[in-house]
């Protein structure tokens, strides 16, 4: 009986093992920068900072969340942001304006020893919804913030973006693209009609 005890605990261990060892994986998924270049300075070099971005609780969590209809949404526990929204969307529009906006300093937050006078851009995302093998659609509310004590420019921008295919990486890809229509907005009241590709 002694014996037994043993070897059973060792067959216990042995068939935890291969159970965990047939569950399927996450995926882990990054935004990207998709914002088109600029051709040629189309100005002087600003400072822009990127920051607070407000999300709604619904997709603000770890896994994403695909819309299967009007009322219902899927919250897939095997496809997953690699980084939280709230820290992942201001950093793909730094990488967008950046971009749009060349040789512009553009990050989410101010660099040691460098001056206050910055344009701020603060984000308001509405919803943040795709539906697999259809589109992506991204609906901000921003605010650009002039340097001194000028009144801050406002808009609203709702971007829709094609998926390009209809698993998980063509939907965050047209996320990308949603965003990247986001920022060239935001680009245009930083600096009006900014000449890009």
């Amino acid at each position: 009986m002694k014996r037994l005890a043993p070897c059973l605990a060792v067959a216990l261990t042995l068939a935890t093992f291969a159970g965990c060892a047939g569950s399927p994986k996450a995926d882990f998924y990054t935004l990207s920068a998709e914002a088109p270049r600029e051709r040629a300075s189309g100005g002087a070099p600003v400072s822009v900072v990127v920051g607070p971005v407000i999300m709604p609780e619904l997709v603000d969590r770890p896994q994403i969340v695909f819309r299967d209809g009007t009322n219902h949404v899927n919250i897939d526990e095997f496809a997953r942001w690699a980084e939280p929204l709230k820290s992942q969307i201001p950093r793909v529009v730094v990488a967008d304006l950046t971009r749009l906006l060349s040789n512009s300093r553009v990050s989410t937050s101010l660099a040691v020893g460098e001056p206050p006078a910055a344009w701020r851009v603060r984000l308001d995302v509405q919803s943040f919804d795709v539906s697999l093998g259809d589109a992506a659609t991204v609906d901000v509310l921003w605010s650009v913030w002039p340097p001194g004590k000028a009144p801050p420019v406002t808009g609203h921008t709702i971007a829709r973006e094609p998926c390009t295919g209809a698993g998980r990486d063509a939907a965050v890809v047209a996320w990308s693209r949603a965003l990247a229509t986001v920022s060239v907005a935001i680009a245009a009241a930083i600096r009006p009609s900014p000449a890009v590709d």
